[in-house]
């Protein structure tokens, strides 16, 4: 193959390369198939939004581990506590003893989520575990059993997280029975409302709906949590509308209903503020968070109400994990590092260069149907026709192995399979951004007139 260099990709091998070939294949025989594949390329190494695979490849990340590395990859100050806390202490267990970090990382969580009132937190390893924890919290505050959650969310693979997410045929078919107590409703999912309606007389029946089911499915007496994503993820990047979220927040006051409130993709200046609710004028009884919250360390936490998170007996909540001192100081720093260099302001400034790209995209390409989040938190929907939206499932993925055969790592996203989310770290600089975005479009036109839709 001949090389391809730009600014910043340089394949000197096909992708994937020999050498990932061969890892693949060893994959392939060692690792069971239930674990998904994104893409073939095997990565070696990683500095800011770059990669490099075990060919030489140099490639692009828009992907950051699914939305991990808001901070990039291997951000100096955040290896540094890591390399100096591995030297002095690897592992306690909370549950066991305290250390210093555990505390900090906590008060620091206290400090920067949503609400003035009294906080506390609890460490996890991973966004299920969190969502369980909000869960146990919740029932325990309330006394109540029951939980709303919605059409198109995701919150985990454990089963009660499994029980809450959507999405059947991908993350729960073969898996069941679920959890009980579970009642999911529709989603405000602006693109494929009916097309008699306009935005506002959509948000206004599913409003309708919300309320519907305090009656036809379940009392709010008996209703714990409401559990949402302020911006859904695996849904397909679909933002809650504001006045359909603050009927929700009304309605869990009026009942004593816990508003808990899944940040653990949309966290950490992803949408252009700390947390995406701060842009519902919302304050959530609890907000979980994990993914960008250190940097790759297996670190999660649930932030809330005191009263809210001291409901559980002692013993009741913990892991032998959760909060270990190198994810601690990880996080510690992770944090620092997204407010020294403002962050949630470079994440607006993504948006807009990828929304300006988008809304081109959208104008030339019929395939690219719909752009929509908060943010650099964006998504495109691929559809094969416009009239009837029918989903782009499997040219979704050849867009995805196309721009991955020409340096651009990316995922997909959506309740039909059938959008490209952008994650990449927030510290990407602009030509960066753009020579990768260059790379997708060149991708969506490649499948795009191979499909006959351009």
């Amino acid at each position: 193959m001949t090389s391809t260099t730009t600014r910043t990709i340089n394949l000197v091998t096909e992708i994937p390369g020999p050498k990932s070939r061969e890892i693949n294949a060893r994959r392939d025989a060692a690792v069971t198939k239930g674990l998904g594949r994104g893409t073939p390329v095997v990565i070696k190494s990683g500095h800011g939004a770059v990669v490099q695979d075990v060919d030489g490849n140099t490639l692009l990340d828009f992907a950051g581990g699914i939305g991990v590395l808001a901070v990039g990859h291997t951000p100096a100050p955040v290896v540094e506590a890591m390399q100096q806390q591995l030297a002095d202490l690897i592992h306690i267990c909370a549950i066991v003893s305290t250390t210093e970090s555990y505390v900090e990382l906590c008060e620091l969580l206290n400090q920067i989520t949503p609400g003035d009132f009294a906080k506390k937190s609890i460490l996890s390893n991973t966004g299920a575990e969190a969502v369980e924890n909000a869960i146990r919290c919740a029932r325990a505050y309330t006394k109540r059993p029951a939980v709303i959650c919605f059409e198109g969310s995701y919150h985990g693979r454990t089963l009660l997280t499994m029980s809450l997410t959507s999405k059947y045929d991908l993350f729960k078919k073969g898996f069941g029975p679920f959890a009980s107590d579970i009642y999911r409703l529709p989603f405000p999912y602006q693109y494929r409302r009916p097309p008699m309606m306009t935005e506002d007389q959509y948000t206004d029946y599913m409003i309708w709906q919300f309320d519907h089911a305090l009656t036809a499915q379940v009392d709010p007496s008996a209703v714990a949590a409401v559990i949402l994503e302020p911006v859904q993820g695996e849904g397909g990047f679909i933002p809650v509308p504001k006045r359909y979220m603050q009927h929700i927040y009304k309605r869990c006051q009026e009942h004593g209903i816990c508003l808990v409130v899944d940040e653990v993709q949309t966290g950490f200046g992803r949408t252009g503020t700390m947390f995406a609710i701060e842009q519902y004028d919302v304050i959530p009884d609890i907000i979980i968070t994990a993914k960008s919250i250190a940097a790759g360390m297996p670190m999660s936490a649930i932030t809330g109400r005191a009263e809210v998170m001291d409901a559980p007996h002692p013993g009741g909540l913990g892991g032998t994990y959760g909060g270990t001192p190198v994810a601690c100081v990880a996080a510690i720093k992770t944090i620092e590092y997204i407010q020294q260099n403002n962050l949630p302001t470079r994440a607006l400034h993504i948006g807009d260069i990828l929304r300006a790209e988008f809304e081109r995209w959208q104008r030339e390409i019929p395939m690219v149907a719909d752009v929509r989040g908060l943010g650099s938190m964006l998504a495109v929907e691929l559809v094969l026709n416009r009239e009837d939206k029918t989903p782009a499932k499997t040219q979704t993925l050849d867009i995805i192995q196309e721009a991955a055969r020409h340096g651009v790592i990316m995922i997909r996203a959506g309740l039909f399979s059938n959008c490209l989310r952008m994650l990449m770290p927030l510290t990407m600089p602009d030509d960066q951004l753009r020579e990768g975005l260059a790379v997708i479009e060149a991708a969506i036109r490649t499948i795009a007139r191979k499909e006959g839709l351009l």
